[in-house]
């Protein structure tokens, strides 16, 4: 578990720090993700329909490099891709656990040739490099932006904050106003019942 959360302090630290390589090494891996969807749907005979769902799901990763490494979690494309993940995820979970099976009169001829049913290394293969890579990578470059030297400024003035920022701010004026409403007042500067 340690050796995980240090793996990703450090892939947080170099996307940080690298933010425009970073950006073009994710643009070049979403092309070639979908490249290797195309070639497992022609020489492996993947479903076509999810293939395709899937190569959406890329493009729509892809819009999220637009502005990278700013994200703003209220967009409707990054709403999009967290929704796509999900669905990605499933999808593909329920292709490989539930594998066609010919009915008994096929299975029973002669030159009946038994379908391949992938392996668990080839289907967690699969996961990491085509379901889950690419939005851990940008769900990992979320706080990227926090501690980039201001060479962009927003036009609205408005401060762009990292996904945790967001949910402890949020977390924090819920507690206050559910605090408010039974009768007790928080100090917001030092969270003290005053």
């Amino acid at each position: 578990m340690l050796s995980i959360a240090s793996g990703l302090y450090y892939v947080s630290e170099l996307v940080e720090e690298h933010s425009e390589p970073t950006k073009r090494f994710l643009r070049k891996l979403i092309y070639t993700i979908i490249g290797l969807h195309v070639l497992l749907l022609v020489f492996d005979s993947f479903p076509w329909k999810l293939t395709i769902f899937s190569i959406f799901s890329y493009y729509v990763y892809l819009q999220n490099l637009l502005k990278f490494p700013y994200v703003e979690l209220t967009s409707p494309v990054f709403l999009a891709s967290c929704v796509l993940v999900v669905a990605n995820h499933f999808l593909w979970f329920d292709h490989f656990h539930n594998p066609y099976i010919p009915p008994l009169e096929e299975r029973l001829r002669p030159d009946y040739v038994p379908p391949r049913i992938a392996t668990f290394v080839e289907v967690c293969s699969f996961f990491g490099l085509c379901v889950w890579f690419i939005p851990f990578a940008l769900f990992v470059s979320l706080s990227a932006h926090d501690n980039l030297l201001p060479r962009h400024v927003e036009v609205s003035g408005k401060k762009n904050n990292g996904l945790a920022k967001v949910v402890v701010a949020n977390l924090r004026e819920y507690v206050y106003a559910a605090s408010r409403k039974c009768g007790y007042e928080l100090d917001p500067t030092h969270g003290h019942i005053i």
